[in-house]
């Protein structure tokens, strides 16, 4: 585009023309993105920037007093959101991939072990104190992991019968 169809794209923008915004868009991205990119040495970044750039230039081109001064007008644009979007960052950090293993590993206080332990003895007393029939439908579905199927054929009981023993023997311990 030589600057005259530059100029009478931008007043036909002016006007509401939405192709013709779009028509400026095509010709100017690239370079628009140039800008932002030399400033913020990010391609996602500057692509981002970029459409808030276009986004701006949008909302505000009826404000914009001298058309054939559309060109300046949308690397300045480029500029400042591009620096604020460098100053607003915040800054990296870079460490060493050791230094973040204490937060995802499941460190426990002391205590704890002691409760976990002394609640697995609970446990096991209780299940001895249970029937036969109560304790062994609990230690195939929590300790052995036996689905429902598994246990109606290992009973010898429809699945029915198997879920209502394990309600009952659940309630007992």
């Amino acid at each position: 585009m030589n600057e005259i169809e530059i100029l009478q794209t931008v007043l036909q923008a002016q006007g509401g023309d939405n192709h013709a915004f779009g028509q400026l868009v095509t010709q100017f991205e690239s370079s628009v993105f140039a800008v932002v990119y030399r400033r913020l040495r990010n391609s996602a970044e500057a692509a981002e920037v970029t459409q808030e750039v276009f986004l701006r230039a949008y909302r505000k081109l009826s404000q914009l007093r001298e058309p054939e001064r559309f060109v300046g007008w949308l690397k300045r644009i480029a500029v400042r959101l591009s620096i604020n979007r460098a100053v607003r960052r915040p800054p990296e950090a870079i460490c060493a991939p050791e230094t973040f293993n204490i937060y995802g590993s499941n460190q426990t206080a002391p205590h704890e072990a002691l409760f976990a332990n002394e609640r697995a003895t609970q446990l096991r007393a209780s299940l001895k104190q249970l029937r036969r029939m109560d304790r062994e439908t609990l230690e195939a579905f929590y300790f052995e992991g036996q689905s429902l199927k598994e246990m109606s054929d290992r009973f010898a009981s429809p699945v029915g019968t198997i879920k209502r023993r394990l309600h009952t023997a659940r309630a007992r311990l």
